[in-house]
């Protein structure tokens, strides 16, 4: 859960006959049922079957939606950053900007998450990406006509952090309404494969169109992506939230304490608040520095950025399918990538052999990122997914976020390379001691539908 800065229903596969969904699903039951052990021993499943959420009607609206949104966002990224230089904005100024887009997201989401399990995460999805639609618009439109004062960018980028923030777990209990249950590790890793090429190819179209036109032009498609999700989103056939019967705070407490129940996961949650804070943002902090000051400058970075990407994409590709009775085993060995890069700059080794670690990295983030999601949804019950999600994101970001307060200050007393050298030591050593826990080893995958979160209330 490192920084890359988001009852099912079974009868929808109307793009193939009758008589073609008929065999799909009988080969679907078949192999989680009868070949259950052949299912264990191999890993994986027929190449049909395994990229089955695609061929639903439900999960392929929501992907085009949720692709496009997210391609607009890594775009607007980068038009943001030179919009906000372009109106004569200082690097403080840019600070400012960026604080007002994360602060808002980590301050909102334990409350998004209620309230996407009170009144449905498709609605919430539908308001949030429809208000980000209009932020970003106006932005367009201002930078159009002038240059805005830095005020108006901070205010904007409030309101977009904002939105980001009561997405986000809506999305973590969406997931599970989208796609049915015996194919939600397929969604999750379909999901990081998006968000990682997005990542890759955003910055660099933004690049080009900023070129030829101004950030203006990237930002207002940027709103017009949050359009296509709307549409997207308007489409989807999910059935209402059930309404609970009691206030939002006892829903607060009830999410609490199904956080609180599910060792593996506060456990998982405290490794990567302490991990955002020791490793990951020094690392995004300090690893441009070091790439300007022995790499070649930003040119270094665009090609470890873009391995951290490449890693996620070919690692997301090749978790489709694959089921690891332990999949928090598998998931928690992925995080060994992460202290990588940053040894790798504490060193001072080639730009290649950075990139080298960096695409290991990005290996081991979606490794852990599609097994992580996919026992959640195995053993938090459907009705509490955002809820938990919430306090699981909030509490692994939080630590990060103010981290990169003191960051600068204490790699200015010891410098950029000891820090990043305690980076990798540190986060080898907790992942090492995370996955010697009887909590992280003793998770099975689910195999039946008896296992499966309804049975979890």
């Amino acid at each position: 859960m490192p920084w890359r800065a988001k009852s099912a229903d079974t009868s929808r596969s109307k793009s193939l006959n009758n008589s073609g969904n008929a065999g799909v699903r009988k080969r679907r039951i078949r192999i989680y049922s009868v070949n259950a052990q052949t299912e264990e021993r191999a890993g994986r499943r027929p190449l049909r079957v395994r990229l089955g959420p695609l061929a639903v009607r439900n999960f392929r609206l929501f992907y085009l939606g949720y692709t496009t949104s997210l391609l607009g966002s890594a775009m607007s990224a980068i038009a943001l950053t030179f919009a906000v230089l372009d109106a004569g904005g200082s690097p403080a100024d840019l600070g400012y900007v960026f604080a007002a887009v994360v602060v808002p997201q980590v301050l909102v989401m334990v409350g998004g998450g209620v309230l996407a399990d009170r009144v449905g995460r498709r609605p919430v999805m539908l308001i949030t990406d429809a208000g980000r639609l209009a932020v970003q618009g106006t932005l367009a439109a201002v930078l159009f006509s002038g240059r805005p004062p830095v005020w108006l960018f901070v205010v904007l980028a409030a309101l977009l952090g904002t939105g980001e923030g009561l997405f986000t777990p809506a999305l973590g209990g969406l997931r599970a309404e989208i796609a049915p249950p015996d194919q939600l590790a397929d969604a999750n890793a379909l999901l990081t494969v998006a968000q990682s090429a997005t990542s890759v190819v955003g910055p660099a179209l933004a690049g080009m169109l900023i070129a030829m036109s101004s950030p203006a032009l990237v930002i207002a498609l940027d709103a017009a992506s949050f359009g296509v999700s709307v549409l997207s989103l308007a489409r989807l056939a999910v059935p209402p939230a059930k309404d609970s019967g009691q206030s939002p705070w006892q829903d607060l407490a009830d999410g609490w304490a199904q956080f609180r129940a599910q060792t593996w996961l506060w456990l998982t949650t405290v490794q990567f608040a302490l991990f955002n804070l020791f490793t990951w943002a020094p690392f995004l902090l300090l690893g441009p520095i070091l790439a300007r000051q022995y790499l070649g400058g930003a040119g270094a970075w665009g090609v470890i950025a873009g391995a951290d990407a490449a890693g996620s994409v070919l690692a997301g590709l090749a978790l489709v399918g694959r089921r690891p009775r332990r999949p928090l085993v598998i998931a928690v060995a992925g995080t060994f990538g992460y202290p990588l890069p940053c040894l790798m700059l504490a060193l001072h080794r080639p730009v290649f052999l950075v990139a080298a670690g960096a695409l290991l990295a990005g290996v081991g983030g979606a490794v852990f990122g599609t097994y992580w999601s996919s026992v959640m949804q195995q053993r938090v019950a459907p009705q509490m997914l955002s809820r938990t999600t919430a306090f699981a994101l909030t509490g692994s970001y939080a630590l990060g976020s103010a981290g990169y307060a003191v960051i600068g200050s204490v790699a200015g007393l010891i410098g950029p390379s000891r820090l990043l050298g305690f980076a990798a030591a540190y986060a080898t050593l907790s992942s090492a001691v995370v996955l010697a826990t009887p909590a992280i080893r003793s998770v099975r995958w689910a195999q039946s539908a008896a296992e499966l979160p309804q049975r979890r209330q």
